[in-house]
């Protein structure tokens, strides 16, 4: 039986989390919540939901979920697939199965839910995040013929494949981080269609300037990087 392990970054999503956990399939072996630094009551709802919670002091979404790879490596049975999934409650926990149907399927070893415009709700994403997704998914076609469309975090990806990408980014350049590696080691990927609504509570990222820039420059910042290793 595959086993499937789902990690969920989270800072301050007291009003979330236990939504996110209860609508997560029961095909999932373990739920891993990593706090990050939160200072509001994620960590006991998370806990409370059937969650492992982990703690984090350094924030930063990839520190987050470095974390969350650290805490599965010391275990003695190995999950066959890690799903990357976001605390706030914007993406749609059930979908889950739909994300890792291509891995378990078709063998194919990264998949990713992407937003589609027609399954957003109205709001969902601000106009920075579309036209960062954009942009960094067109520089990923014109640099190394990618087909993605979206950096959308909900995303399903054997372990071993995982391990073999090294990730090294601690914060906003994760996502992006992760799609190179499987462009650049020739990994096999698709993605799938998700819907997405209004996130509960605000965004630490698209909801501040500070926060949508430091992002822009990091995904930017690891497409270039990545351009010039061609």
């Amino acid at each position: 039986m595959t086993q499937i392990k789902v990690i969920i970054p989270a800072y301050n999503e007291a009003d979330s989390i236990a939504h996110v956990i209860k609508a997560i399939p029961e095909v999932v072996d373990e739920i891993i919540v990593v706090s990050n630094n939160s200072t509001d009551d994620t960590e006991i709802n998370a806990k409370n939901a059937g969650a492992t919670v982990l703690k984090e002091a350094n924030k930063g979404y990839g520190y987050a979920c470095l974390k969350g790879m650290e805490y599965i490596a010391n275990l003695s049975v190995k999950p066959d697939i890690i799903v990357f999934l976001d605390g706030d409650y914007s993406d749609y926990p059930e979908e889950l199965t739909k994300i890792v149907a291509p891995i378990i399927n078709e063998n194919m070893d990264f998949v990713i839910g992407s937003r589609v415009k027609e399954l957003r709700e109205t709001g969902s994403m601000t106009v920075p995040q579309i036209f960062g997704n954009w942009l960094a998914t067109t520089l990923m076609a014109l640099f190394f013929r990618a087909k993605f469309t979206d950096l959308g975090p909900f995303r399903a990806i054997k372990y071993n494949t995982l391990l073999g990408l090294n990730m090294e980014d601690k914060t906003y350049g994760w996502t992006v981080e992760m799609q190179l590696k499987v462009l650049k080691q020739k990994i096999t990927y698709t993605e799938v269609p998700v819907n997405y609504r209004n996130r509960i509570g605000v965004s630490k990222v698209s909801g501040t300037v500070k926060g949508a820039i430091f992002a822009g420059v990091k995904i930017l910042g690891w497409i270039f990087k990545y351009s010039l290793k061609k």
